[in-house]
């Protein structure tokens, strides 16, 4: 859990994308006046899908490199900025989940662990908007019941996450939640009523086939983990589509201030309220026992540095994944979410010296690859059908 460099490094990092996020650029929109009530897109409340307000001034900015070289330079500046994105983001979500495992590793307490880093995302954010770094948000009643009902499913999700996480190894929980467009398809379908092309559901077949074939003979294979992983996709599809169902009821107009950075702050106050009564109902008071007895092996400062640390990257790890979704194309972010969990197996493979069979690794390569496929399918049939529309 020692790396106060490079925490330090990433934190600093972290903080200065989002003060440029708040800071006026002719790559961003112009935002309505705080005193107004703004209607939130989907995209901003679904903490699963990509917010996608810069994509035509992204695209105008790197059109105009035609010109002169302060064009260029501007065109060069934006393409080191959304990789600058996307790099913090690998970093900080697969480091989390490294100092996040060994802190369970050392208090087996997910549910706890869970809810104490909701209330460092919390804190932070509490922080940021009392010291007016960053607008604070205002919610209007209805606002209020629609972030109610996303705050409890990311609730359920993440801490369902961190279950699975402390049962089983990373690279299993992380090949088992590849499964993550399958019930997402599905809920959208049964629940929410909205179907896709078939063509888009075929390519699911090589996700679920590529996950249940690297599950059959996984070394590190544990049913509880295998289980509340699958019930966190389902949490996270329900979280999607509670989000846009809210959204349909109120019309849109949630409050005040309501950036996509902002929101995720809110769901995770909400959260972190939701989960006291689940973390005392599953865990008791067990985590005080626990943290006395990994006393013997760590000081309480290390502990509590592991904590902060763990429940910072986690919300700095989200927070940062919005400002580089809100510049790409929904194509490039199927990439990149790829290109993440891949990244995220392979170091905790390397860090934690998990066996993986050739079986395994070829049924996760098929997993992830149909992931992809999947992902540039539904924007293809989407786009499609924008443009019959049109």
């Amino acid at each position: 859990m020692r790396s106060p460099s490079f925490l330090a490094f990433a934190l600093l990092a972290a903080t200065v994308v989002s003060a440029a996020k708040q800071a006026p650029s002719s790559l961003v929109k112009p935002r309505l006046p705080s005193s107004k009530i703004v209607r939130t897109s989907s995209s901003a409340l679904d903490v699963t899908s990509t917010p996608l307000n810069g994509v035509d001034n992204i695209n105008n900015a790197l059109t105009t490199t035609r010109g002169g070289d302060g064009d260029s330079s501007s065109g060069l500046m934006v393409r080191l900025k959304i990789g600058g994105y996307f790099g913090l983001w690998y970093i900080l979500n697969v480091y989390y989940n490294i100092v996040n495992k060994k802190f369970l590793n050392v208090i087996s307490a997910p549910l706890t662990v869970g809810s104490l880093q909701f209330l460092v995302g919390s804190l932070y954010c509490i922080i940021l908007w009392s010291t007016k770094l960053r607008a604070a948000p205002v919610l209007t009643s209805s606002g209020k019941t629609a972030v109610n009902k996303v705050g409890f499913y990311h609730m359920a999700g993440q801490e369902l996450s961190m279950m699975s996480l402390n049962a089983g190894a990373v690279s299993f929980t992380h090949i088992v939640k590849a499964l993550e467009p399958f019930f997402s398809a599905m809920v959208s379908g049964f629940v929410f009523g909205k179907w896709m092309n078939p063509v888009v559901y075929a390519t699911l077949i090589p996700v679920v086939g590529g996950v249940a074939y690297a599950c059959l003979k996984e070394r590190s294979f544990s049913w509880l983990a295998f289980w509340t992983a699958m019930g966190s996709n389902l949490a996270f599809a329900l979280r999607a589509v509670v989000s846009k169902s809210a959204l349909d009821a109120t019309g849109g107009e949630l409050g005040e201030n309501l950036t996509s950075v902002n929101l995720f702050g809110i769901v995770t106050c909400f959260a972190f309220v939701q989960s006291i009564p689940l973390f005392l109902l599953g865990e008791g008071l067990s985590f005080i026992t626990l943290w006395k007895e990994a006393l013997a092996n760590s000081s309480s400062l290390e502990l509590i540095k592991g904590l902060v640390v763990s429940g910072l990257f986690h919300y700095l790890n989200n927070e940062v994944m919005y400002l580089a979704l809100s510049n790409v194309h929904p194509v490039t972010l199927a990439v990149g979410n790829t290109m993440k969990r891949v990244f995220i197996v392979v170091a905790s493979v390397i860090v934690f010296r998990t066996p993986i069979t050739l079986q395994a690794a070829i049924g996760s390569a098929i997993g992830l690859g149909g992931v992809l496929l999947y992902s540039l399918t539904k924007q293809y049939y989407e786009e499609l059908e924008k443009k019959q529309a049109a």
